[in-house]
């Protein structure tokens, strides 16, 4: 069963979800498996690992989101937007993606999940201009934080954060950022039954 997954996996974590919270997560994994029959969401087939895969994994991120605007850059199927949408209530997402089928299925999942905090677009992101000042953009996505830099930076001002999701830690990346962005901080994630490295890299405009 997806709830007791979901219970032993976050029992190795010090995040803390209501019930209902916990039900949004298994509902949403129940239709992401259900989409992905059609649409090819993910590569990842089985629900529980997608429990460890995508829902974990987007959830270790949630402590260190202390704005409450952000945009998740290629979202996909809202990873890992949708994932912390439910792990923080207060704090409003807009989930970017480029491809209409996964804007359908994320507004779907906005309506079946009653999720008031997240606003699907479909829109390539250098065409995109925020209807509010956003704290951070995140990405799951990039090909690098090259890429993530030059293709976000008109979507913050100087005192909104690039939150990048990365396996092992970018050391090359970060020596060919730009002069204007600097490093501020690596979080290193601890995500229960993945047997690999996952890091948080911060960048700011200088």
């Amino acid at each position: 069963m997806l709830l007791e997954k979901l219970n032993q996996l976050l029992a190795q974590t010090s995040i803390e979800l209501t019930q209902l919270q916990k039900q949004q997560l298994v509902k949403y994994v129940e239709l992401l498996n259900k989409w992905n029959k059609a649409y090819n969401l993910t590569s990842v087939r089985d629900p529980n690992e997608m429990m460890v895969k995508h829902i974990l994994d987007s959830l270790v991120v949630a402590p260190h989101l202390p704005g409450k605007h952000y945009i998740d850059v290629g979202t996909g199927p809202g990873l890992p937007g949708v994932v912390l949408a439910i792990a923080l209530p207060d704090t409003q997402f807009i989930l970017l993606d480029s491809l209409g089928k996964r804007v359908r299925f994320l507004t779907q999942v906005k309506h079946e999940l009653g999720l008031s905090n997240i606003s699907p677009v479909q829109s390539r992101v250098e065409d995109f201009q925020p209807p509010v000042k956003l704290d951070g953009v995140l990405s799951r996505a990039f090909a690098s934080l090259q890429d993530m830099v030059d293709w976000c930076s008109h979507l913050i001002d100087s005192s909104g954060k690039f939150i990048a999701l990365k396996g092992q830690y970018p050391e090359e990346e970060l020596t060919c950022l730009p002069q204007n962005i600097k490093f501020e901080q690596d979080i290193s994630l601890e995500v229960p039954q993945l047997n690999a490295q996952r890091h948080l890299i911060i960048l700011k405009k200088d």
